[in-house]
This record gives C-alpha cells, structure tokens and sequence, in this order.
C-alpha cells in the first residue's frame, strides 16, 4: 500500500498498472490533473490477513487539489500471485 501511494505522490502510472490486477486494471492511467494534486500523507488504519493469498488495507490518504483538503479514505483488497501482491480495488467510505 505504502509502495502505491508513494507512486501516486512521484506521478509513477507505470507502476501503478503493473502493481493492478490485471482483472481490474484500467487500460491506462492519467495522473495529471489540473489543478495539480498535492499529495500530503498516507495513514494506515488497519491491514489484515482475508486469505492465504488475500488481504485488505485500510487507509487514508491526505491531500490538496486547487488549495482545497481532500481525503480518500478506502478499505482496499490485494491479491498475491506468483509471490508478488497486487491491488484488486476498494471501497470509499
């Protein structure tokens, strides 16, 4: 989760596809937006264990779009296959 968030702050789309699940992926990814977003901070609530190759993350992520605070704040659900981890999707509360 960390990783994720860290590409969304360094603008890293590439790396944001690759770390999706191939099932869930969007064809591409735009990160630029205008106004800018200004990432600000990622907390993590909580994480656990859903499965053997199964998890969930909640967080919430800070940030500013145009000099407004915004915050997402998203229980996600990750899949390991072949060893690596990958996001499935999430749901916004």
């Amino acid at each position: 989760m960390r990783s994720r968030y860290t590409a969304y702050v360094l603008g890293l789309a590439a790396y944001l596809l690759a770390t999706w699940h191939a099932t869930t992926r969007p064809a591409e990814l735009h990160l630029d937006t205008t106004p800018p977003t200004r990432w600000l901070g990622l907390t993590v609530k909580r994480h656990e264990s859903t499965g053997a190759d199964t998890a969930s993350v909640e967080f919430i992520a800070r940030y500013k779009i145009g000099g407004r605070a915004q915050r997402l704040h998203e229980v996600s659900r990750f899949v390991r296959e072949g060893g690596r981890w990958y996001y499935m999707d999430g749901v916004t509360t």
